[in-house]
């Protein structure tokens, strides 16, 4: 697999920040030319450096104003791929991982409120075959949300 170098590392900083900024821009932050930046943004793209691009959505906004963490209990570790399917049949929960620790799995959910965060709970996850306990964290606020740092090796 390439490497990236240091105009590569540089790219990924400033779009990172903004991804929607003109290749021109960056192009002339960078002192090189806009067709560079296209390429080196396509190679990393091709390598899987950056992977997905888009706008964020503030779920507050659309009316989903309970963020919680819910750490899954499962009867066995195996049954992580036949409860994964289950999982992701369920819009509100936006990210889903296999952990290490006291769960088998820790999922982030959106709620509308706590009585939908309840019915989603009851009436969903805790049906899903496997599924023997759940325990809940609820986020009062998000203090931040960043990408990893990119600085120089």
């Amino acid at each position: 697999m390439e490497k990236i170098d240091k105009l590569d590392r540089k790219i990924l900083e400033i779009i990172s920040q903004n991804a929607r900024i003109p290749f021109k821009d960056v192009a002339e932050v960078c002192g090189v030319s806009r067709a560079a930046i296209h390429q080196r943004v396509q190679k990393m793209i091709e390598m899987k450096v950056i992977v997905g691009s888009g706008y964020h959505v503030n779920p507050k906004v659309l009316g989903f104003n309970t963020c919680t963490y819910i750490g899954v209990k499962l009867e066995k570790g195996s049954m992580y791929k036949d409860v994964v399917p289950e999982l992701e049949k369920i819009s509100e929960v936006v990210e889903c991982h296999f952990t290490t620790g006291p769960y088998t799995i820790l999922i982030k959910l959106y709620a509308r409120d706590n009585e939908h965060l309840m019915e989603l709970l009851n009436g969903h996850i805790q049906e899903i075959p496997g599924v023997i306990s759940t325990e809940t964290l609820i986020s009062l606020r998000q203090s931040f949300k960043r990408e990893i740092p990119i600085s120089s090796e």
